[in-house]
């Protein structure tokens, strides 16, 4: 009995006896992308409608993502690979001159979809955890039970150019893209999908990382438990660490003191806004 637990100690961290099976989330595979999103319709709100009709001059402020909906349907000729359909929703803020006055904010949503076809590796398990939910009789459950993951990293867009149009320039405009409640609830006004004597457009980029994912179980070695080291506080302030020890781990911001461009000066005046 002795010998045998001598030889559990001795073990390395690398032997199988050390070893932990844990449960993860596998990248199958996975992209990047840069896109420049050339004039985007933003549909206004009623009353920022009713200021781009009279307005003598626009400016598109910022852009803001809101949700990105996401689907996964399999490749018909190849059963390793998935679509994944991206759809953006952005919330548009403006800026309008109207006569004398200081500038009218305006704004409105856009929508810009997209996809991206990915190895998602093939696999024959359905997979149901506790908490799933058996949907309408539509067998969608069993569907979904055995593909991959879709997960989509993005950024704020950056505004690139903006411009106006009088809805007689821009010709017959059919809204295609279905709006979902939530998005609709985002804003304070109904938002206009058509009429209107002025059309507002954007040009964005966009930097995103998609990627595919599939449940894995892997061993790994077992260094150490994790313990924490941090200890619990009962009350606001009990545990406050000493201000000059905090101040001193923090680094020189020597960016903060070199003067920067026209565009770095929007970019933060629009992100405090």
């Amino acid at each position: 009995m002795s010998e045998q637990s001598t030889q559990a100690r001795c073990c390395g961290p690398w032997d199988p006896r050390q070893a932990l099976s844990v449960h993860t989330q596998k990248v199958t595979d996975s992209c990047r992308d840069k896109d420049c999103i050339e004039d985007l319709r933003v549909y206004l709100t009623c009353g920022s409608q009713q200021i781009l009709d009279s307005a003598a001059n626009v400016r598109v402020r910022c852009a803001e993502l809101l949700y990105t909906y996401i689907d996964v349907e399999p490749v018909a000729f190849d059963r390793n690979h998935y679509c994944i359909d991206l759809t953006f929703y952005y919330r548009i803020l403006a800026d309008a001159v109207v006569g004398q006055r200081r500038p009218a904010a305006l704004y409105g949503l856009a929508v810009f979809s997209k996809r991206a076809v990915l190895c998602g590796e093939d696999s024959r398990a359905h997979i149901f955890r506790s908490d799933t939910r058996i949907h309408e009789a539509d067998g969608m459950t069993q569907v979904f039970a055995n593909r991959p993951t879709a997960v989509v990293e993005v950024l704020d867009p950056m505004v690139l150019s903006s411009k106006v149009l009088d809805s007689g320039v821009c010709g017959t405009e059919t809204v295609a893209v279905q709006i979902p409640g939530g998005i609709r609830g985002m804003f304070e006004e109904e938002l206009v999908f058509s009429g209107g004597q002025r059309r507002l457009f954007v040009t964005l980029g966009q930097f995103s990382i998609v990627r595919l994912e599939r449940d894995a179980q892997l061993v790994i070695p077992v260094l150490d438990y994790s313990v924490p080291t941090k200890e619990c506080c009962d009350s606001p302030g009990c545990c406050t660490e000493d201000p000059c020890e905090m101040f001193s781990r923090i680094p020189f911001p020597t960016q903060q003191f070199s003067p920067t461009g026209c565009d770095r000066e929007d970019e933060e005046r629009c992100d405090s806004e």
